[in-house]
């Protein structure tokens, strides 16, 4: 398998993985939220698909390359972004609703990370590609916007769920174009993401043992059963937009990613029972469309 996503780097086969992988994380990112902010309290859930990836992650550390010695610096750094971003994206959850606070984490991401990749990757984009980044965050933020005014849930704290989610999207873009830099710097593309899930297992189910401890016996079993699956879906999630940013451009696989809107408000009305009407419709079409021409212009 690592043999073939090398030789595939570069390569105009590349490129068409790539952008399967960028827009599987999508709709697996989309899952991964709604499960996150689910029925159970958003740290806990969060805990207990961070404690099953880094178990699953555990004996693929003997199957894949040893790390080099420079790639210990970065997993590191991996760590620390990574657990700020799930704290304010718990805050985040605990504060708003999910169609209102998904779409602006979501928005604010693929526009740094589309600079971060210029910045670290020396990465371009088109006249028409920038266009389609416009499209796309109009779409976002027109979504982000109608939920503010006419989403009820969750009114009195809604300022500060989406300050924080904006805060939570900067740190998607760190994550995404430090990952990247990441999962390129070792020869096994597959040893940065064994690394990764166990090292990164660890911090939530650490930080909310005391909240473990006070639950009611009955919801420990439905909220491990979730936090299996979520640990699954994040695995195939984070494993498919980091492999299409080796194959591909960092900032274009961002900004595929964040198709995921669609499938979230898609999400939030069939799981969550979060109303979805015609204008929300029409802006999430306007996502969709900035993604097409993000991939078709460049």
């Amino acid at each position: 398998m690592s043999g073939w996503i090398t030789e595939l780097e570069g390569t105009a086969t590349g490129q068409h993985v790539a952008l399967a992988l960028a827009l599987l994380a999508a709709f697996l990112h989309a899952v991964f939220g709604a499960l996150q902010k689910g029925r159970h309290d958003p740290w806990i859930s969060r805990a207990a698909m961070d404690f099953f990836y880094m178990l699953i992650a555990l004996p693929f550390l003997f199957l894949v390359p040893w790390p080099e010695p420079h790639m210990w610096p970065i997993f590191f750094g991996a760590f620390l972004i990574h657990t700020a971003y799930k704290i304010f994206q718990a805050m985040a959850y605990t504060r708003g609703a999910y169609t209102v606070v998904y779409p602006v984490v979501r928005g604010t991401g693929p526009l740094f990370a589309v600079f971060g990749a210029w910045a670290l990757f020396g990465e371009t984009f088109t006249a028409g590609q920038w266009l389609g980044v416009a499209v796309l965050l109009a779409g976002i933020f027109g979504l982000a916007a109608y939920n503010l005014v006419h989403v009820q849930v969750d009114r009195d704290t809604l300022v500060p769920a989406l300050g924080l989610a904006v805060l939570t999207g900067a740190f998607v873009a760190l994550y995404t174009t430090y990952d990247a830099y990441g999962i390129r710097a070792t020869a096994d593309p597959f040893t940065f993401l064994a690394w990764f899930f166990f090292i990164d297992g660890f911090f939530m189910p650490i930080w909310t043992w005391r909240q473990w401890r006070a639950l009611p016996s009955s919801s420990v079993a439905p909220l491990l059963r979730r936090g299996l699956i979520g640990a699954v879906v994040a695995i195939f999630s984070f494993g498919s937009i980091m492999l299409a940013t080796r194959l591909g451009q960092v900032g274009q696989a961002a900004v595929l990613r964040e198709t995921s809107t669609v499938f979230a408000a898609a999400i939030g009305w069939l799981a969550l029972n979060e109303r979805v009407g015609p204008r929300r419709l029409a802006l999430m079409a306007l996502i969709a469309a900035g993604a097409v021409i993000v991939q078709f212009a460049a």
